[in-house]
C-alpha cells in the first residue's frame, strides 16, 4: 500500500505546473520606471548619438545635392565657354567669306584668279582654326578599308589595287580628339569577275 501512496503522491506533484507564471510586479508602471538608472542613462546617450547621426546625415545629403547642382552648372558653363571660344575663332573666317562674296559679285574676268586665291586662303584659315581646336581629317585614299573610320557606298572592280583597298574617297571623314564625328565615304576595290 505504501508504494501506491507514494506513486499517487508523485502524480500529484507532476500535475502542478513546473514553473508558476510570475505575476507582473509593476504592470501598471511605465517602461522607464522598470529600467535601472544605468539602463536609462544608456538609452539617453544612444538617443543623443542617434540624433547627432541623423543631423549629420541630413547635412551630408544637402551637401551632396548642392555639389550635384554646382557640378552640373560648372559643366554647362565649361561647355558654353568652349563654344564661345570656338565661335570667336571662327568669326574672322566668316568675315573673310563675306568679303569674298562681295568681291565675287563685282569680279571681272581678270580678277577671277585673285578671287580664287582669296577663297583658298579663307579655306586654309578655316582648316587651321579647326585643326587647332582638335579636328582631324580622315584621309582614306589608297588605304585599306577600315569600317571604324570608313563608310563604303560602292565597290569597284579593278586589278590596279588590292581587294579591300579604298579606290576613291567621295567625302572626307573627321575625328575630334579621338572621337569619330563622320566616317569617310569611300568606294572600295574588289577583284574583277573572271571571264568565262
Amino acid at each position: 500500500m505504501k508504494k501506491v501512496e507514494s506513486h499517487a503522491h508523485k502524480s500529484e506533484k507532476n500535475a502542478e505546473p513546473a514553473t508558476a507564471a510570475p505575476e507582473p510586479a509593476s504592470a501598471d508602471l511605465p517602461v522607464a520606471a522598470q529600467l535601472t538608472p544605468q539602463q536609462l542613462e544608456d538609452l539617453r546617450t544612444r538617443a543623443a548619438r542617434a540624433d547627432e547621426h541623423w543631423d549629420r546625415l541630413l547635412r551630408t545629403t544637402a551637401d551632396l545635392e548642392n555639389f550635384k547642382k554646382r557640378a552640373a552648372r560648372e559643366r554647362i558653363e565649361a561647355a558654353q565657354a568652349a563654344t564661345t571660344t570656338m565661335i570667336e575663332k571662327m568669326l574672322p573666317v566668316l568675315d573673310h567669306f563675306e568679303m569674298a562674296q562681295t568681291a565675287a559679285q563685282s569680279a571681272q574676268d581678270d580678277k577671277l584668279a585673285s578671287l580664287q586665291a582669296g577663297v583658298a586662303m579663307v579655306q586654309q584659315q578655316l582648316k587651321n582654326t579647326l585643326t587647332e581646336s582638335g579636328l582631324e581629317e580622315i584621309d582614306a585614299t589608297g588605304k585599306p578599308f577600315d569600317p571604324m573610320f570608313h563608310e563604303a557606298v560602292a565597290q569597284k572592280e579593278t586589278a590596279d589595287v588590292p581587294e579591300g583597298q579604298v579606290v576613291l574617297q567621295l567625302r572626307k571623314g573627321y575625328k575630334f580628339r579621338d572621337r569619330l564625328l563622320r566616317p569617310a565615304t569611300v568606294i572600295v576595290a574588289k577583284k574583277p569577275a573572271a571571264n568565262p
